[in-house]
């Protein structure tokens, strides 16, 4: 490999690891402690100054917490824009904004809810939910007991407790993150 073809690997690797190392709140010198390497081999690997070998990238994903593999990875123009699909399961509207090659098994979304005039049969499923209200106030029925969350504050709960959803006096907006329990039992009805 030529080291035109090298460059903008290095450049990859160099960026990342200086990335990575400031959003773990780390030091050149705290990296070093981790790394057993000089807090001045460590500034010329991040600033280009010193070439970036494979002994240098196992040691560093190691004290970052990744692979080599994610510090050499390809670049890629994607695109970083979802496009919700409007959909509707059990008088709700739902929008997801999870990509869909994600693989954490996460689901995001957004959900409209109405106010229903008696609230829907409690059901229970694996997992745990987690929602924020963004307007209105939501009734959650968590077996005998109803909660009220008002909009900007949130909930999670596990949802082996017989659980329903509504509006309270009015429709709900809220952001949901579900496991795959809760994507299938709220939105696949």
């Amino acid at each position: 490999m030529t080291q035109s073809e090298e460059a903008p690997l290095e450049r990859v690797a160099r960026t990342r690891v200086r990335a990575l190392r400031n959003a773990r709140g780390l030091s050149l010198d705290q990296l070093a402690g981790l790394t057993h390497m000089s807090p001045s081999t460590l500034s010329r690997l991040e600033t280009g100054r010193r070439r970036m070998a494979i002994d240098h990238l196992v040691i560093l994903a190691k004290a970052l917490g990744t692979t080599v593999d994610e510090l050499v990875a390809e670049e890629r123009e994607e695109d970083v824009v979802l496009r919700p699909r409007r959909d509707r399961s059990g008088g709700a509207t739902f929008w997801s904004l999870t990509d869909p090659g994600e693989t954490s098994g996460r689901v995001v979304t957004k959900m409209r809810i109405p106010k229903f005039g008696r609230p829907p049969e409690p059901r229970v499923h694996c997992g745990r939910d987690w929602f924020y209200v963004l307007t209105g106030t939501l009734r959650l029925q968590l077996a005998d007991r109803r909660v009220l969350v008002r909009s900007g504050q949130a909930a999670s709960f596990d949802t082996m407790t017989p659980h329903s959803l509504g509006g309270h006096e009015g429709p709900v907006e809220i952001l949901s993150i579900f496991d795959h329990h809760g994507e299938r039992a709220h939105l696949h009805d």
